[in-house]
């Protein structure tokens, strides 16, 4: 399907160098980020204070909120759980205070709100936990790459493979370079849209690397330069398709999601728009670089033993 037809071939790969260059940069940084910063961890990963209360009328989740920073607290999740009268709250760790304490203090806060709350349940979810998320969570990350590593070797030749593999963790570099720079919450959500972005970059990678090979196959007088170009540009429509709609329903999270989206709908925009530009610059770059070409995708015929022909 195409919105619209772009009849002059754009040339991409004339600014593959420039743009390559900075995509470089902007990888080294989000290493540097990532290894001197590292993550805010969420509660889910560092452990900290559960509770659940019940309030005899729907809850306000804004005003918990404003309860909870009131007390100082700047890393919690507020959300409802079974019924809009019923509310999980997760608090920090906080030093020298006890689990107790902290339950107390925020009850009686949520109580002057002049809101008639009781709680349900209060523990302690220590560290131990969040380490075995973490580990679990990391587990997932290398199961995920491990399988799109495998499926980019057996679809393409090893050229895009490895154009591909190498475009795909840029993005994901880069996203989790920006958590480590503003030290934005990273949550289980968070690494659900890092794993989600993988799928969906490889996605896009893949479509192009496909209309390339096809148009190898078709135009078989035109340069690997003019191929890639011809490719890319074949595609303009569909991308736009793709992800200004998925970019829309984005955002929507984004906006209207409350806090417990914010992060994960951040994480895939920023997905997003780096797997288009990887997908369009590092990846056909990469594979134009190595050399890819013609006979890489269109096999010659099989010429048969002369002796054998005179045999016959």
């Amino acid at each position: 399907m195409e919105v619209f037809r772009i009849h002059k071939t754009i040339p991409f790969m004339k600014y593959a160098l420039v743009l390559n260059i900075i995509s470089l940069i902007t990888f080294a940084l989000a290493v540097f980020f990532i290894a001197t910063r590292g993550f805010n961890l969420s509660i889910e990963f560092t452990g900290g204070t559960v509770m659940e209360v019940t309030y005899e009328e729907p809850a306000d989740l804004d005003q918990v909120r404003n309860a909870l920073t009131s007390l100082n607290y700047s890393d919690f999740q507020v959300q409802n759980f079974g019924t809009s009268r019923d509310v999980m709250i997760r608090l920090p760790v906080v030093k020298d205070v006890s689990t107790a304490e902290q339950s107390e203090k925020v009850l009686q806060a949520l109580r002057d709100q002049g809101s008639a709350v009781t709680a349900k349940r209060v523990e302690f979810v220590g560290p131990q936990v969040g380490n075995e998320l973490y580990t679990n969570g990391i587990k997932a990350f290398l199961f995920v790459a491990l399988g799109i590593i495998l499926y980019l070797a057996f679809r393409f030749e090893w050229k895009f493979a490895i154009a591909g593999v190498i475009a795909n963790f840029h993005d994901v570099v880069i996203i989790l370079g920006f958590f480590a720079f503003f030290q934005w919450e990273f949550s289980l959500p968070v690494l659900a849209g890092v794993l989600a972005v993988l799928g969906y970059s490889v996605n896009e990678s893949v479509v192009i690397m496909d209309r390339i090979r096809e148009n190898f196959k078709k135009q078989r007088k035109t340069s690997v330069v003019e191929v890639i170009n011809s490719s890319i540009t074949q595609n303009i429509s569909r991308t736009i398709i793709t992800h200004g709609s998925t970019q829309m329903m984005v955002l929507t999270m984004f906006f209207f999601g409350g806090p417990s989206l914010h992060y994960f709908s951040l994480a895939l925009t920023i997905g997003i728009w780096f797997g288009i530009y990887s997908s369009v610059f590092v990846a056909a770059s990469i594979a134009m670089w190595l050399g890819i070409k013609r006979e890489d995708m269109v096999k010659s015929p099989k010429r048969e033993d002369p002796a054998q022909e005179l045999m016959g």
